[in-house]
Protein backbone atom coordinates (compact mmCIF):
# COMPACT_ATOMS: atom_id res chain seq x y z
CA UNK A 1 0.00 0.00 0.00
CA UNK A 2 1.36 3.40 -0.94
CA UNK A 3 2.41 5.67 1.88
CA UNK A 4 0.07 8.62 2.40
CA UNK A 5 2.00 11.82 3.24
CA UNK A 6 1.17 13.11 6.71
CA UNK A 7 0.40 16.55 5.30
CA UNK A 8 -2.24 15.03 3.01
CA UNK A 9 -3.84 13.29 5.99
CA UNK A 10 -3.73 16.46 8.09
CA UNK A 11 -5.06 18.92 5.55
CA UNK A 12 -7.35 16.79 3.36
CA UNK A 13 -8.35 13.32 4.52
CA UNK A 14 -8.72 14.12 8.22
CA UNK A 15 -10.89 17.23 7.69
CA UNK A 16 -13.13 15.31 5.25
CA UNK A 17 -13.39 12.39 7.66
CA UNK A 18 -14.21 14.79 10.50
CA UNK A 19 -16.84 16.59 8.42
CA UNK A 20 -18.60 13.30 7.74
CA UNK A 21 -18.40 12.30 11.41
CA UNK A 22 -19.76 15.66 12.58
CA UNK A 23 -22.59 15.53 10.04
CA UNK A 24 -23.64 12.05 11.16
CA UNK A 25 -23.37 13.07 14.81
CA UNK A 26 -25.59 16.14 14.29
CA UNK A 27 -28.05 14.17 12.15
CA UNK A 28 -28.71 11.73 14.98
CA UNK A 29 -28.48 14.43 17.66
CA UNK A 30 -31.46 16.37 16.30
CA UNK A 31 -33.63 13.23 16.27
CA UNK A 32 -35.38 11.92 19.38
CA UNK A 33 -33.27 9.08 20.75
CA UNK A 34 -35.80 6.37 19.87
CA UNK A 35 -36.01 7.53 16.25
CA UNK A 36 -32.23 7.81 16.01
CA UNK A 37 -31.74 4.34 17.47
CA UNK A 38 -34.26 2.78 15.11
CA UNK A 39 -32.85 4.45 12.01
CA UNK A 40 -29.25 3.64 12.95
CA UNK A 41 -30.15 -0.01 13.47
CA UNK A 42 -32.03 -0.17 10.16
CA UNK A 43 -29.13 1.23 8.13
CA UNK A 44 -26.52 -0.95 9.86
CA UNK A 45 -28.40 -4.24 9.49
CA UNK A 46 -29.14 -3.39 5.85
CA UNK A 47 -25.50 -2.70 4.94
CA UNK A 48 -23.35 -4.43 7.56
CA UNK A 49 -24.00 -8.12 6.76
CA UNK A 50 -23.09 -7.48 3.11
CA UNK A 51 -19.61 -6.19 3.97
CA UNK A 52 -16.70 -8.60 3.56
CA UNK A 53 -15.66 -7.59 7.07
CA UNK A 54 -18.69 -9.51 8.37
CA UNK A 55 -17.13 -12.81 7.31
CA UNK A 56 -14.90 -12.54 10.36
CA UNK A 57 -17.99 -12.46 12.56
CA UNK A 58 -19.33 -15.56 10.78
CA UNK A 59 -16.04 -17.41 11.30
CA UNK A 60 -15.96 -16.44 14.96
CA UNK A 61 -19.53 -17.60 15.49
CA UNK A 62 -18.93 -20.95 13.80
CA UNK A 63 -15.82 -21.49 15.92
CA UNK A 64 -17.56 -20.54 19.17
CA UNK A 65 -20.77 -22.45 18.38
CA UNK A 66 -19.81 -25.34 16.03
CA UNK A 67 -23.34 -26.78 15.99
CA UNK A 68 -25.11 -23.52 15.25
CA UNK A 69 -27.23 -23.65 12.05
CA UNK A 70 -26.26 -21.28 9.25
CA UNK A 71 -29.58 -19.45 9.51
CA UNK A 72 -28.90 -18.71 13.18
CA UNK A 73 -25.40 -17.46 12.40
CA UNK A 74 -26.90 -15.06 9.85
CA UNK A 75 -29.58 -13.93 12.30
CA UNK A 76 -26.93 -13.10 14.91
CA UNK A 77 -24.76 -11.25 12.37
CA UNK A 78 -27.74 -9.08 11.35
CA UNK A 79 -28.68 -8.47 14.98
CA UNK A 80 -25.08 -7.61 15.84
CA UNK A 81 -25.06 -4.95 13.14
CA UNK A 82 -28.45 -3.68 14.31
CA UNK A 83 -27.04 -3.25 17.82
CA UNK A 84 -23.90 -1.54 16.51
CA UNK A 85 -25.91 0.89 14.38
CA UNK A 86 -28.19 1.71 17.29
CA UNK A 87 -25.21 2.29 19.59
CA UNK A 88 -23.66 4.76 17.12
CA UNK A 89 -26.97 6.62 16.75
CA UNK A 90 -27.50 6.72 20.53
CA UNK A 91 -24.01 8.11 21.18
CA UNK A 92 -25.05 11.79 20.69
CA UNK A 93 -27.80 11.25 23.30
CA UNK A 94 -25.70 9.84 26.15
CA UNK A 95 -26.15 12.96 28.28
CA UNK A 96 -29.94 12.46 28.18
CA UNK A 97 -29.85 9.00 29.79
CA UNK A 98 -30.52 8.80 33.53
CA UNK A 99 -29.44 5.33 34.60
CA UNK A 100 -31.25 5.41 37.94
CA UNK A 101 -34.54 7.03 36.93
CA UNK A 102 -37.25 4.43 37.73
CA UNK A 103 -39.33 5.78 34.85
CA UNK A 104 -36.36 6.00 32.49
CA UNK A 105 -34.98 3.73 29.80
CA UNK A 106 -32.45 1.81 31.93
CA UNK A 107 -33.19 -0.94 34.45
CA UNK A 108 -30.30 -1.20 36.89
CA UNK A 109 -29.27 -4.23 38.94
CA UNK A 110 -26.43 -3.99 41.46
CA UNK A 111 -26.11 -0.23 41.91
CA UNK A 112 -25.23 -0.85 45.56
CA UNK A 113 -21.90 -2.32 44.43
CA UNK A 114 -20.92 1.05 43.01
CA UNK A 115 -21.70 2.56 46.42
CA UNK A 116 -19.44 0.00 48.06
CA UNK A 117 -16.49 0.97 45.89
CA UNK A 118 -17.22 4.66 46.34
CA UNK A 119 -17.11 4.37 50.12
CA UNK A 120 -14.33 1.84 50.77
CA UNK A 121 -11.42 4.36 50.54
CA UNK A 122 -9.61 2.09 48.11
CA UNK A 123 -8.92 2.21 44.40
CA UNK A 124 -11.07 -0.03 42.24
CA UNK A 125 -11.41 -1.29 38.68
CA UNK A 126 -14.57 -1.73 36.61
CA UNK A 127 -14.48 -3.88 33.50
CA UNK A 128 -16.92 -4.55 30.72
CA UNK A 129 -17.09 -5.82 27.15
CA UNK A 130 -18.46 -4.69 23.80
CA UNK A 131 -21.99 -5.85 24.65
CA UNK A 132 -25.25 -3.96 24.12
CA UNK A 133 -24.64 -0.23 24.52
CA UNK A 134 -21.37 -0.41 26.43
CA UNK A 135 -21.10 3.40 26.54
CA UNK A 136 -23.86 3.46 29.18
CA UNK A 137 -21.89 1.36 31.69
CA UNK A 138 -19.71 4.27 32.81
CA UNK A 139 -22.80 6.42 33.38
CA UNK A 140 -23.79 3.97 36.10
CA UNK A 141 -20.72 5.02 38.11
CA UNK A 142 -20.86 8.75 37.36
CA UNK A 143 -24.54 9.07 38.26
CA UNK A 144 -23.90 7.35 41.58
CA UNK A 145 -21.22 9.84 42.54
CA UNK A 146 -18.17 7.82 41.51
CA UNK A 147 -15.87 9.40 38.89
CA UNK A 148 -14.21 6.80 36.69
CA UNK A 149 -11.13 7.19 34.51
CA UNK A 150 -11.57 5.16 31.34
CA UNK A 151 -8.95 3.48 29.19
CA UNK A 152 -9.82 3.81 25.50
CA UNK A 153 -8.38 3.70 21.99
CA UNK A 154 -7.54 7.23 20.86
CA UNK A 155 -8.66 8.24 17.36
CA UNK A 156 -5.89 8.92 14.83
CA UNK A 157 -7.81 11.96 13.61
CA UNK A 158 -7.58 14.76 16.19
CA UNK A 159 -10.82 16.34 14.95
CA UNK A 160 -12.74 13.08 15.35
CA UNK A 161 -11.05 12.58 18.72
CA UNK A 162 -12.58 15.87 19.89
CA UNK A 163 -16.01 14.60 18.88
CA UNK A 164 -15.51 11.33 20.80
CA UNK A 165 -14.52 13.26 23.92
CA UNK A 166 -17.45 15.65 23.55
CA UNK A 167 -19.88 12.73 23.31
CA UNK A 168 -18.45 11.12 26.43
CA UNK A 169 -18.45 14.32 28.48
CA UNK A 170 -21.48 13.10 30.46
CA UNK A 171 -19.18 10.65 32.27
CA UNK A 172 -17.05 12.20 35.02
CA UNK A 173 -13.41 11.19 34.93
CA UNK A 174 -10.40 11.25 32.65
CA UNK A 175 -10.06 9.50 29.30
CA UNK A 176 -6.74 7.64 29.27
CA UNK A 177 -5.42 6.60 25.84
CA UNK A 178 -4.09 3.08 25.41
CA UNK A 179 -0.35 2.72 24.98
CA UNK A 180 2.78 3.92 26.76
CA UNK A 181 1.57 7.52 26.99
CA UNK A 182 -1.37 6.46 29.15
CA UNK A 183 0.45 4.18 31.56
CA UNK A 184 1.69 6.95 33.85
CA UNK A 185 -1.80 8.47 34.14
CA UNK A 186 -3.32 5.04 34.74
CA UNK A 187 -0.94 4.24 37.61
CA UNK A 188 -1.52 7.71 39.09
CA UNK A 189 -5.26 7.04 39.15
CA UNK A 190 -4.88 3.95 41.32
CA UNK A 191 -2.18 5.42 43.57
CA UNK A 192 -4.57 8.26 44.36
CA UNK A 193 -7.32 5.82 45.32
CA UNK A 194 -9.45 6.58 42.28
CA UNK A 195 -11.22 4.16 39.94
CA UNK A 196 -10.57 2.82 36.46
CA UNK A 197 -12.86 1.45 33.78
CA UNK A 198 -11.75 -0.76 30.91
CA UNK A 199 -13.14 -2.89 28.09
CA UNK A 200 -11.24 -6.16 28.24
CA UNK A 201 -12.61 -8.32 25.40
CA UNK A 202 -10.32 -7.24 22.55
CA UNK A 203 -7.26 -9.07 21.26
CA UNK A 204 -3.87 -7.83 22.44
CA UNK A 205 -1.04 -9.18 20.32
CA UNK A 206 1.51 -9.05 23.13
CA UNK A 207 -0.93 -10.19 25.81
CA UNK A 208 -1.19 -13.63 27.40
CA UNK A 209 -3.02 -16.65 26.00
CA UNK A 210 -6.12 -17.27 28.13
CA UNK A 211 -9.05 -19.57 27.22
CA UNK A 212 -12.08 -17.92 25.65
CA UNK A 213 -14.78 -20.12 24.11
CA UNK A 214 -12.44 -23.09 24.45
CA UNK A 215 -9.56 -21.57 22.49
CA UNK A 216 -6.50 -19.57 23.59
CA UNK A 217 -7.21 -15.87 23.17
CA UNK A 218 -4.51 -13.21 23.43
CA UNK A 219 -5.71 -11.20 26.41
CA UNK A 220 -4.42 -7.97 27.96
CA UNK A 221 -3.22 -8.80 31.50
CA UNK A 222 -3.40 -5.18 32.75
CA UNK A 223 -6.61 -5.71 34.73
CA UNK A 224 -5.09 -8.52 36.81
CA UNK A 225 -1.66 -6.88 37.07
CA UNK A 226 -3.14 -3.67 38.45
CA UNK A 227 -5.66 -5.32 40.77
CA UNK A 228 -3.02 -7.61 42.28
CA UNK A 229 -0.48 -4.80 42.69
CA UNK A 230 -2.88 -2.36 44.33
CA UNK A 231 -5.03 -4.91 46.23
CA UNK A 232 -8.17 -3.39 44.83
CA UNK A 233 -11.60 -4.88 44.14
CA UNK A 234 -12.72 -5.59 40.60
CA UNK A 235 -16.30 -5.18 39.37
CA UNK A 236 -17.77 -6.47 36.13
CA UNK A 237 -20.62 -4.58 34.48
CA UNK A 238 -22.55 -4.98 31.24
CA UNK A 239 -25.40 -3.24 29.46
CA UNK A 240 -27.94 -5.47 27.72
CA UNK A 241 -30.26 -4.01 25.11
CA UNK A 242 -33.85 -4.94 25.97
CA UNK A 243 -35.80 -3.42 23.08
CA UNK A 244 -34.96 -0.41 20.97
CA UNK A 245 -33.25 2.22 23.09
CA UNK A 246 -34.07 0.55 26.40
CA UNK A 247 -31.49 -1.30 28.46
CA UNK A 248 -30.60 -3.29 31.53
CA UNK A 249 -27.38 -2.39 33.36
CA UNK A 250 -26.09 -5.30 35.45
CA UNK A 251 -23.30 -4.60 37.95
CA UNK A 252 -21.68 -7.69 39.44
CA UNK A 253 -20.53 -8.05 43.06
CA UNK A 254 -16.91 -6.97 43.63
CA UNK A 255 -14.28 -9.71 43.47
CA UNK A 256 -10.64 -9.87 44.52
CA UNK A 257 -7.92 -11.99 42.95
CA UNK A 258 -5.95 -14.55 44.93
CA UNK A 259 -2.23 -14.06 45.58
CA UNK A 260 -0.26 -17.31 45.86
CA UNK A 261 3.27 -15.96 45.51
CA UNK A 262 3.50 -17.04 41.88
CA UNK A 263 2.72 -13.76 40.16
CA UNK A 264 2.52 -15.06 36.60
CA UNK A 265 0.16 -17.86 37.64
CA UNK A 266 -1.94 -15.42 39.66
CA UNK A 267 -2.31 -13.11 36.65
CA UNK A 268 -3.23 -15.99 34.36
CA UNK A 269 -5.76 -17.39 36.85
CA UNK A 270 -7.32 -13.96 37.34
CA UNK A 271 -7.71 -13.32 33.62
CA UNK A 272 -9.06 -16.84 33.11
CA UNK A 273 -11.73 -16.03 35.67
CA UNK A 274 -12.57 -12.75 33.93
CA UNK A 275 -12.67 -14.32 30.47
CA UNK A 276 -15.02 -17.00 31.77
CA UNK A 277 -17.38 -14.34 33.03
CA UNK A 278 -17.29 -12.39 29.77
CA UNK A 279 -17.88 -15.63 27.85
CA UNK A 280 -20.94 -16.22 30.01
CA UNK A 281 -22.23 -12.76 29.16
CA UNK A 282 -21.73 -13.39 25.44
CA UNK A 283 -23.49 -16.75 25.60
CA UNK A 284 -26.51 -15.06 27.22
CA UNK A 285 -26.76 -12.42 24.46
CA UNK A 286 -24.63 -13.49 21.48
CA UNK A 287 -26.41 -11.11 19.11
CA UNK A 288 -25.26 -8.15 21.20
CA UNK A 289 -21.53 -8.86 21.27
CA UNK A 290 -19.13 -7.40 18.70
CA UNK A 291 -18.07 -10.55 16.84
CA UNK A 292 -16.02 -8.45 14.42
CA UNK A 293 -12.99 -8.46 16.73
CA UNK A 294 -9.97 -10.47 15.64
CA UNK A 295 -10.09 -12.18 19.03
CA UNK A 296 -8.05 -15.34 18.43
CA UNK A 297 -4.46 -15.56 17.21
CA UNK A 298 -4.70 -18.51 14.82
CA UNK A 299 -6.38 -16.80 11.90
CA UNK A 300 -9.85 -18.25 12.57
CA UNK A 301 -11.03 -14.92 13.97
Amino acid sequence: MAHVPSSLNKYLFHPVQAAVAFSVYLFFRVMPIDWASGFGGFVARLIGPRLRFSNRARRNLRAAFPDMPVCEVERIVRAMWDNLGRLAAEFPHLQEINVYDPAGRVETIGGEYVDRLREDDKPGIFYSGHIGNWEIASLGATQRGLPIDRIYREANNRLVEWLYRHGRAAVEGALIPKGPQGVRRLLKTLREGSHLGMLIDQKMNDGIAVPFFGRPAMTAPALAELALKHDCPVVGARVIRLKGARFRLIIEPPITFEKTGDHQADVRNAMTRVNQQVEGWVRESPEQWLWLHNRWPNGEG
